[in-house]
């Protein structure tokens, strides 16, 4: 499996910058980035949250606004990405289909906030392209499923490290 040492790849870049670049990654996101913040940068938990949810947030920007110009214009010229972006848009729409497109904008919110691999901003942006959520609606709803992954993370990883504290 691919292994990424984040410590190493952001070490020479200011801390607030390399949390912030280091949501923007796939996969990463707030998961990676909040429990560095806390506990190697030791930012405060408010300092966290802003930098990681902005740097989270803002792939979702790039794909509402590009993924349709740039995956028409690549299908159309390449017999790869026609068959990757199909890959890629039936995945995303079979794991949002269902009970999550019969809750509509609170499925989508849900989505982003579940802080596990192949879910949050990434797959939601794509999931809201999918499905048609207009640019503005699917932009709240993903920078709120954004701060709700942020808080559960924050929860997470400030109840771990107190318990760990505790047992030493």
């Amino acid at each position: 499996m691919l292994e990424i040492n984040y410590i190493e790849l952001f070490k020479n870049f200011p801390p607030h910058l390399a949390i912030f670049l280091m949501s923007m990654m796939p996969i990463a996101e707030l998961r990676v980035s909040i429990p560095l913040a806390l506990n190697i940068y030791k930012f405060s938990i408010w300092s966290t949250l802003f930098y990681a949810s902005m740097g989270a947030f803002v792939p979702a920007l790039f794909i509402l606004y590009l993924i349709e110009p740039a995956s028409e214009f690549l299908m159309k010229h390449s017999k790869f990405f026609h068959k990757f972006f199909l890959w890629l848009f039936r995945h995303t729409k079979i794991r949002f289909e269902g009970k999550y497109a019969r809750y509509g904008s609170l499925a989508l919110i849900i989505f982003v906030a579940i802080p596990l691999p192949l879910f949050g901003v990434w797959t939601g942006a794509l999931a809201a392209f999918l499905f048609q959520f207009p640019k503005k609606k699917a932009i709240f709803l993903i920078f709120l499923g954004t701060v709700i992954s942020g808080l559960i993370i924050t929860s997470l990883v400030v109840g771990a490290t107190h318990t760990l504290n505790l047992l030493k």
